[in-house]
């Protein structure tokens, strides 16, 4: 083989490597994810039920994503569903602030919304909302409507 040849091998190999990377690169931040670990700090709500939430959804304050679910998990001792979040650094929430799970249209993911409280003390990273709010099943309001006479 000829040197120049060996070049520009090397030269395609590299242009190959450095167009994966920026393809890569691009698909997660099309996905929403980060490549690298931003500035979070997580904390956790427990609710009565957390039907059809899912680990990475969205967690809002105002209509904004500010963070994601990181785990469901069941508290066996209380029968709660215990959502641990990821929360953006910079957003400081009130202790007394309100965590409900909400859908993000009639039949649509399910999300955290997040209220903002009044109290001056605001949650430490690692802290717990207690104001909870369960998620609401279509399904039960549609048997609740029919079956305990909502029409007459």
């Amino acid at each position: 083989m000829n040197v120049k040849n060996i070049n520009l091998e090397i030269i395609v190999g590299l242009f190959m490597l450095a167009g994966l990377a920026a393809f890569g690169y691009l698909a997660v931040q099309l996905a929403g994810k980060e490549l690298v670990g931003g500035k979070h700090y997580t904390i956790t709500a427990r609710f009565q039920s957390t039907s059809g939430l899912i680990r990475g959804a969205g967690v809002e304050l105002a209509g904004v994503n500010v963070g994601t679910v990181d785990a469901i998990y069941l508290d066996k001792e209380e029968y709660e569903s215990v959502v641990v979040m990821s929360i953006e650094e910079g957003v400081a929430l009130q202790e007394d602030s309100i965590a409900s799970v909400r859908s993000t249209g009639l039949i649509g993911d399910k999300i955290v919304s997040l209220t903002p409280g009044g109290a001056d003390e605001i949650l430490a990273p690692g802290g717990e909302i207690i104001d909870t709010e369960p998620s609401v099943s279509l399904e039960e309001l549609i048997s609740k409507y029919i079956f305990e006479g909502g029409g007459d």
